[in-house]
């Protein structure tokens, strides 16, 4: 082989070679940009996604609803305090009635006979008061001239006070009888509504246990209503407070009133406070017995944080969120309801309002974590 022949097949050798050597490092950066790109996608796909929802601050005041039931300002049963016959009744159902008015007679002819007897027995006891006093007398001028023994005096005088005695006992037992035929006449204690009737006339009435209820009256005017308030707005809710009740059958109808007073000690069973609230009602719009909400604008001395209930965490710390910062790390921070108002949730503390909160946080997210915030939720939004 020739010189020139040798030199152009090493040539061809040599671009061969190089030939190879170049698609051998093309092939190796390929590969090498491949597991970048993988190891990017893999990190990537490591870091937690995560949406956030702003928290928001609550109302510097705020309107606390509580149920409650319509209660008279005065209840009373209307019972008979003497025995007989219901001899006629003049209200009945539904009657607004005044003070002494007069509601039911009753017949009582025993009481009648034992004041006729017990009158017979004041003239008897006067007669023998005044044959004692006599008696007494006489001794007296018989002692000046020591012509009566003492034994005697002494008895007479005995005698006569026991029967002074006996007369004063006898004029009492007649003004009873006298005040029991008086308690004949069933008369209204104070102004109200007649809100039951359990007589008839003719009917048997007494007193002492077991007595039957003749009419139920109910002072309907002013009403009160009792409200258990939570014990975290206690400190809010003070005598003179303004409320109103609204009724789920008069919508947009409101009754106004005031706390007039409160129980000044919590329940330990429920944690509430007993709170009475009193409302003007002379225009009988409002039943006692009525389911009511009772409705408190209170005073915050500080300003609540809202979130959506699905931002909550429960861990052994007891409840938490998870907030993202600017570095897009997790923090998790503890925090206190006050009120679950359902879909959201009113924080006492733990958060100033101007977090990024992790909505439907994963159980495995940790204090410190690298998330990635893929979407970002308007505030209130679950």
């Amino acid at each position: 082989m020739s010189s020139t022949s040798h030199r152009l097949a090493l040539r061809v050798t040599l671009l061969v070679l190089m030939g190879l050597g170049a698609l051998a490092a093309w092939g190796i950066a390929t590969r090498t940009r491949a597991l970048a790109e993988v190891a990017r996608q893999t990190d990537e796909l490591a870091i937690t996604k995560v949406a956030v929802v702003k928290a928001t601050l609550g109302a510097g005041q705020q309107e606390l609803a509580l149920p409650g039931t319509v209660q008279p300002f005065a209840d009373a049963p209307i019972l008979a305090r003497t025995n007989g016959y219901v001899k006629k009744w003049y209200v009945d159902l539904g009657a607004r009635v005044t003070a002494g008015q007069l509601l039911a007679e009753i017949d009582t002819p025993e009481v009648d006979q034992e004041l006729a007897q017990a009158r017979a027995d004041v003239a008897t006891a006067d007669a023998n008061l005044r044959l004692a006093q006599l008696t007494a007398e006489r001794y007296d001028e018989l002692m000046r001239t020591d012509s009566a023994s003492r034994q005697d005096y002494d008895n007479a005088k005995g005698n006569y006070e026991a029967r002074k005695a006996a007369a004063e006992s006898a004029r009492f037992n007649v003004k009873r009888l006298e005040q029991l035929t008086d308690f004949k006449q069933i008369r209204a204690p104070f102004d109200g509504v007649i809100t039951a009737r359990g007589v008839d006339a003719g009917a048997l009435v007494g007193t002492g246990t077991g007595a039957k209820e003749l009419f139920h009256l109910a002072s309907t005017s002013r009403l009160r209503v009792f409200i258990n308030v939570p014990q975290q707005y206690t400190p809010a809710t003070k005598t003179g407070l303004a409320a109103y009740l609204t009724l789920p059958e008069l919508p947009g109808k409101r009754f106004e009133g005031k706390v007039v007073r409160t129980s000044q000690s919590i329940e330990a069973s429920s944690r509430t406070l007993l709170v009475e609230i009193d409302v003007d009602n002379r225009t009988g719009e409002l039943l006692p017995g009525s389911y009511v909400q009772a409705h408190f604008l209170l005073s915050e001395s500080r300003r609540t944080v809202r979130l959506p209930a699905n931002a909550l965490l429960f861990r052994a710390d007891g409840a938490q969120v998870a907030t993202v910062d600017h570095d897009n790390r997790v923090h998790l921070q503890s925090v206190s309801i006050q009120r679950d108002l359902g879909v959201e949730l009113e924080l006492a503390g733990g958060l100033t309002g101007e977090e990024q909160v992790v909505v439907n946080p994963p159980d495995s997210i940790a204090d410190g974590q690298e998330v990635r915030v893929v979407s970002a939720l308007p505030a209130g939004q679950p």
